[in-house]
């Protein structure tokens, strides 16, 4: 039996073309940062009525909802994990939120003024979540970290003060969620600083943990992110 001698065929020349990416974050923490004040100052009674829900609502359902969702699927680009599930989670939360206000408004529904364990269920699921993200942020950096660790600590404070009807609860609840917002609107305007010079203006607190991307030539017009958004 004769055999016929196999040549592999000559290897294809692969062209692979970078399409980075400004950080996300930055829109993502800007527009969590935005919604969380306002509404967390309203939970610390810096502000509102009975009409209140009305104006909180296209806010928080565009802003912290629309805006940092949208900045959750574009850290799918980014390759950033953290990123996409706690901007598309809060993003969703905060979509979710606005329509809870804007029932409440035209009175299809009626919020309970005592304890109201749906939505401690809501925070119960959030801060399960962003626990885990806290401790994930560890590998990133110092300020995703204390963002990350004070909002999920308001939320476990929000779930608990929705079961069992506490102001007092909701009150703190509402302080730990305002300086949440503090820490993102840092750190969005951190990214946002070391992206436009070039270099790190405001420290993060990058982590020693955090693994360097090999060398690659980005063409012209390509800058931005290739991996993560630091």
């Amino acid at each position: 039996m004769a055999y016929e001698e196999y040549s592999a065929p000559p290897a294809a020349n692969a062209q692979i073309s970078l399409q980075p990416i400004a950080a996300p974050s930055i829109l993502g923490l800007y527009g969590f940062a935005g919604a969380t004040f306002m509404v967390a100052a309203n939970m610390a009674h810096w502000f509102g009525n009975g009409t209140s829900p009305l104006y909180l609502f296209p806010f928080a359902a565009m802003f912290g909802g629309l805006a940092q969702f949208l900045a959750g699927m574009w850290a799918f680009k980014a390759r950033d994990g953290i990123a996409t599930a706690m901007h598309g989670m809060w993003g969703a939360f905060w979509m979710a939120y606005g329509i809870l206000q804007l029932m409440i408004s035209f009175g299809r529904i009626q919020a309970p003024t005592g304890a109201w364990p749906e939505i401690g269920y809501w925070f119960i699921v959030l801060a399960a979540i962003t626990w885990v993200g806290a401790a994930a942020a560890g590998a990133e950096n110092k300020g995703l970290v204390t963002l990350l660790t004070l909002l999920a600590a308001g939320s476990t404070v929000a779930a608990a003060g929705h079961m069992l009807g506490s102001d007092g609860l909701m009150v703190l609840a509402g302080y730990l969620f305002i300086l949440s917002a503090i820490a993102a609107w840092y750190t969005a305007s951190a990214l946002m600083l070391s992206e436009a010079f070039g270099h790190e203006v405001w420290s993060v607190g990058k982590s020693r943990h955090v693994k360097e991307m090999p060398p690659i030539s980005i063409g012209a017009g390509e800058p931005g992110v290739i991996k993560g958004q630091a």
